[in-house]
């Protein structure tokens, strides 16, 4: 799966790093500027490149990352977010690209891994020249890079997108917002959970701690509530939490109180690394599978579940139902297609669970595993037909 990593030059000197103080680095020469470890961070998981671009025209600052195109053209959504740093901007485009590859290995699709972040306050309404400038930088890539919707962005806005590149999918009228068939599919991992966990996978009863009613978080609700599940929910946006209150006899919490609900289920479905050092020892469930992506702020809490006899769903297998409905779009799919394909979640992770018992190994490891198989099995046939 190596290739050679390499970063694309930005279009303009004003794309910004971190400035460190003078003593961040005492053998540092005056005036020198602490580098960002670039290179590291793509070979520490074999990325193929990252892309930058600034123009200062709209005010766009853009990231673009390739993970892997050993399985087809890099694949992943624009998020658009106000990080704290130039740097925390990449580790996270990073992480979320290579979150890409694994997903659509584990899915089956001939896709690789890829991502995107636009650097801002995803809540201003000046967003067409964004945007735009967004699909200049996407059709700089030629193809290597295919865009869709994510975390701050919209249909709306992959639409100012196509205006400057046929790279971009979730458009209107087209496979459009994924999140109904991204809840399928995670409906349909938590219960596959349940019967791993129970010799059941009836959900009838059970109680579900749901953090985020966001889109996914929403729809996920209305599939959980429809089998009979018992829901307390959380968000940061109260009339989230409102409309899955009164639509699903749900009970809210504060945003932070969702940890310490004793349920069987945990469903994180808003931003990633909330299973970390404080959050893993706070946890009464069963079963950790939610949609967000990344929900392990390191690797080892991941251990740390398993350690704790808690089933955890790693997040890219159980939440590939958006990228499987883009998929959908780039092939032509008829949506009862995509949602069949995404209810497949169900036996790829009794495939991971499978796994993690046979090699005695928690189950995020048993995914990447199964991941990196196909990855590496279709790797071996394109060098044996060059």
């Amino acid at each position: 799966m190596k290739a050679p990593a390499k970063s694309s030059g930005s279009s303009s000197p004003a794309v910004s790093t971190p400035a460190p103080s003078p003593a961040a680095d005492p053998g540092r020469k005056p005036g020198e500027r602490e580098g960002l470890e670039l290179f590291s961070l793509l070979a520490e998981h074999e990325h193929e490149q990252v892309s930058a671009y600034y123009d200062p025209s709209t005010g766009y600052r853009g990231l673009i990352a390739i993970h892997s195109t050993v399985l087809g053209p890099a694949l992943g959504g624009t998020r658009f977010w106000s990080y704290p740093s130039d740097a925390a901007a990449l580790v996270d485009c990073l992480r979320l690209a290579r979150g890409m590859t694994y997903k659509a290995a584990v899915a089956g699709l001939n896709l690789g891994g890829g991502k995107s972040v636009i650097i801002g306050d995803n809540r201003t309404t000046r967003r067409e020249a964004l945007f735009r400038a967004h699909g200049r930088h996407v059709e700089s890539l030629k193809g290597r890079y295919i865009t869709a919707e994510d975390v701050g962005t919209s249909t709306s806005d992959m639409e100012y997108i196509k205006a400057e590149t046929n790279h971009v999918t979730g458009l209107v009228g087209t496979s459009g917002d994924p999140s109904p068939v991204t809840a399928y599919g995670v409906y349909r991992g938590i219960k596959a959970c349940a019967r791993y966990r129970y010799g059941s996978d009836s959900l009838a009863g059970k109680s579900v701690a749901l953090q985020g009613c966001g889109s996914v978080g929403y729809h996920l609700a209305k599939l959980l509530y429809a089998e009979g599940a018992v829901i307390t929910c959380s968000d940061i946006d109260p009339q989230r939490v409102k409309r899955v209150v009164e639509e699903c006899g749900a009970k809210a919490v504060a945003s932070d109180a969702i940890y310490d609900v004793r349920a069987s289920i945990f469903a994180p479905c808003a931003l990633g690394a909330v299973i970390n050092d404080d959050t893993v020892q706070r946890l009464q469930v069963d079963i950790v599978a939610g949609a967000a992506n990344n929900q392990l702020a390191e690797d080892r809490h991941g251990d740390l579940l398993e350690r704790r006899g808690i089933t955890y769903a790693p997040d890219y297998v159980i939440n590939g139902g958006g990228l499987i409905n883009v998929n959908a779009e780039l092939h032509g799919w008829a949506p009862e297609r995509a949602r069949s394909k995404a209810g497949e979640i169900y036996d790829t992770l009794l495939r991971v669970f499978e796994i993690a018992r046979e090699e005695g190994c928690p189950s995020h490891q048993a995914a990447d595993r199964l991941a990196e198989q196909r990855i590496a099995a279709i790797a071996k046939v394109r060098r044996n037909f060059v």
